[in-house]
């Protein structure tokens, strides 16, 4: 029995006490008893339950100390918690070094089982805790030298977890990799929501059948086991797992299939050999690495390199890289039609056409239109370009769609979002003419992102949902296209308002995430800063910390995420301030203000941007003063940075006009505002998002002194 109890000296603090119960101190129950306990005692890892302390009770009975754990079985948290997939199996890693750290010291837990593993908060975190030594064997010698002795046909572990040699009932002998075995009926269940045997169909068959089960059954693989559950339990285990049936179900077809049935084979020498190993191979899948369980043809490992390097050619891009790589797209297409000669002179051709189209514009690029200091001629380019594309390369629909793609992005780079739309739709229009149904998808969100940005969220919301539609029967080999699609609609569902669907699709891109965070942290990070603010739009306050943190988090274990790593101190600092924990977000402010004067070289668009966030995040805090020095601070970072009339000079006049406006100083307010106006007209005209959050500010400014007709006329 297990008492709750406080330990007085030589710390106070609280306590598990476990002492034999009355009239069960039987000779082999104090040796069993005495084993649990030098078991425990030879370990010392932070996921195994510790032993402080032991003795006997004035009666005569042995008991000892232990860590309390405060904690529910594994299988249940999950389940509670609702964590994905990639979520469990980080919880399920810590598990599976606490054995190997068991395995080190000479034991066999020899049941391990979900209510065997304890999962505790430490300080808002889960950790798990491997608890019940009370069977466990010692690899060599004893664990104590009272008498242990198992009768012939006793049942020793639990059948559901059960390894076929422990059930065998035979003289042999056990050794480790029947842990490895009770993992993987764990691993299972966690992925599953149902072990591989059914345990009350197991104890209701008898001890025969139950040692026929577990030695000659081969279980269904756990994607398998799913699908034959009703629906409303494949729903309810779906929904635990924050993804949808048939999502889950091709999530585990493969290499999570491959892990876990490696871990339940009859045979133990195909078992994995070690704890260790079947970390690591769950690390790999984490990764989107090859895992050892899965037989490593040419082809898989292909697919896994593609899946690794998927990433790199994601993100922004700019002109001048964009057009360029638009023309390495058709020298690489020459290459691959090397296989027939006359496909390889037609691909040669066409390189050089697109390369002659590319250079034609590039000649009339100077140095101010490539580093964007001129944004109207450049405009002017780019509209060109558009006109000539079509006779141009009019037998080359595979590179018209690639340039399409570079001129969509420049307009969209210069806010242009109608001459951006109606580039990214004649890709469209393109692709709907080929049977790519991934090149498809691309190519409607670009559509949606210009639509969104162009102001119209319920329009780009269709597109998307197209988009969606085609990439589900691509499973995880379209993961990436899926993951950027689902990015944009959640801030289109956020723009519409519906903070809660936003809510729910930026999970589903977490999820889509966390396999890729142990190889790129940085974008796993990016997409919890992102999308923490559409939980708190949502009122998931807690949640949105709780995704701050862990980008934070992130951030925090490279060396090389020094800005990254200001912007994430400074939305956690947002998050807290909601709060009201007003001390630790100042202590985080003032950590990221040091950070971000640091001496080291700096993109300086990123160093502006995070001068704006600090600022903002200390007017939240509501320190205009020192707010108001930070905006100055960077309208000078611009000035010197960037020519007189970049729009990055326009902001920040504009963004020092709102934090005046605010302070009621409103004459200093106008002459910030103006300054912002006549770099946007200079560079846009009388239209773009630019002119109209200047205008609205404007508008703020005379209503402010009662002015209420100029602000109308202006609005």
């Amino acid at each position: 029995i297990v008492y709750l109890a406080e330990q007085q000296e030589p710390v106070v603090r609280r306590v598990a006490i476990k002492v034999i119960k009355l009239g069960m101190d039987t000779r082999e129950v104090i040796a069993r008893f005495e084993a649990e306990r030098q078991a425990l005692a030879l370990m010392d890892h932070p996921n195994i339950a510790r032993v402080l302390d032991a003795g006997a009770t004035d009666s005569g009975r042995p008991f000892f100390v232990m860590e309390l754990v405060r904690g529910v079985p594994i299988t249940h948290y999950c389940d509670e918690q609702n964590l994905t997939t990639a979520a469990r199996l980080e919880l399920f890693t810590p598990v599976c070094h606490a054995v190997q750290h068991a395995h080190q010291k000479g034991i066999i837990h020899r049941d391990l089982k979900p209510s065997n593993i304890l999962v505790t908060l430490h300080d808002g975190r889960p950790v798990p805790k491997v608890i019940d030594f009370g069977i466990a064997k010692a690899t060599q010698g004893k664990l104590t030298d009272a008498t242990l002795f198992t009768a012939f046909e006793q049942f020793i572990g639990t059948p559901a977890y059960m390894s076929p040699e422990q059930a065998e009932l035979s003289g042999l002998d056990i050794d480790t990799r029947s842990d490895i075995y009770s993992l993987g009926v764990l691993l299972y269940e966690l992925l599953a929501g149902r072990p591989p045997f059914d345990p009350q169909t197991l104890v209701a068959a008898g001890l025969g059948e139950i040692r026929r089960v577990i030695r000659e059954v081969d279980p269904p693989r756990p994607s398998t086991r799913l699908s034959t559950l009703a629906a409303a339990d494949q729903s309810t285990i779906a929904q635990h797992r924050g993804t949808a049936p048939a999502h889950l179900s091709t999530l585990l077809r493969g290499d999570l299939d491959w892990i876990v049935m490696r871990c339940l084979e009859k045979d133990r020498t195909r078992r994995y050999d070690s704890a260790t190993s079947l970390a690591q191979d769950l690390a790999r899948y984490l990764q989107s690495e090859p895992v050892l369980a899965r037989p490593a043809s040419s082809a898989y490992r292909l697919r896994k390199m593609i899946r690794r390097s998927r990433l790199v050619f994601i993100g922004g891009t700019t002109i001048v890289a964009a057009l360029v790589g638009a023309a390495g797209v058709a020298a690489w297409q020459a290459m691959r039609a090397t296989r027939a000669e006359n496909a390889a002179k037609a691909e040669t051709a066409k390189s050089q056409q697109v390369a002659g189209f590319l250079q034609d514009i590039s000649r009339q690029l100077g140095p101010s239109v490539l580093k964007g200091r001129d944004p109207a001629l450049l405009l002017a380019l780019l509209e060109q370009a558009t006109q000539r594309l079509p006779r141009a390369l009019r037998d080359q629909p595979e590179v018209q769609s690639e340039l399409y793609y570079t001129l969509g992005w420049s307009f969209y780079q210069l806010s242009e979002y109608a001459k951006a739309e109606a580039a990214f739709q004649a890709a469209v229009a393109l692709a709907r003419q080929r049977p790519d149904a991934s090149a498809l998808a691309v190519a409607l969100n670009q559509v949606a992102m210009a639509v969104l940005d162009g102001g119209d969220p319920v329009r780009a919301q269709p597109l998307l949902q197209e988009a969606l539609t085609l990439l589900r029967p691509l499973g995880s080999e379209a993961g990436a296209i899926r993951r950027d699609v689902l990015r944009v609609l959640a801030s289109a569902q956020q723009k519409c308002g519906h903070y809660s669907d936003a809510a729910t699709t930026d999970r589903a891109v977490v999820e889509a995430w966390r396999p890729l965070a142990g190889r790129d942290p940085e974008g796993m990070a990016r997409t919890l800063h992102t999308f923490a603010t559409y939980e708190r739009q949502a009122g998931h306050l807690v949640l949105a910390e709780a995704m701050q943190r862990e980008a934070l988090d992130l951030r925090q274990r490279r060396p090389d995420t020094r800005l990254p790593l200001v912007h994430s101190q400074i939305a956690l600092a947002d998050c807290l301030i909601e709060h009201g924990a007003f001390a630790d977000a100042k202590r985080l402010l003032h950590e990221a203000t040091t950070r971000l004067r640091a001496p080291a070289k700096v993109e300086p668009a990123t160093f502006w941007g995070a001068l704006g966030g600090l600022a903002n995040a200390w007017a939240q805090r509501g320190d205009l003063a020192r707010a108001e020095g930070l905006l100055r601070e960077k309208l000078t970072f611009a000035q010197q940075e960037f020519s007189p009339q970049d729009t990055f000079v326009g902001w920040s006049h504009l963004a020092l006009a709102d934090l005046l406006h605010k302070q009621t100083h409103y004459a200093a307010a106008d002459t910030e505002c103006d300054r912002a106006l006549a770099i946007f007209e200079h560079a846009f005209g009388r239209k773009g998002r630019h002119i109209s959050s200047a205008l609205e500010l404007r508008a703020r400014l005379l209503s402010a002194r009662a002015r209420h007709d100029e602000a109308d006329a202006l609005c």
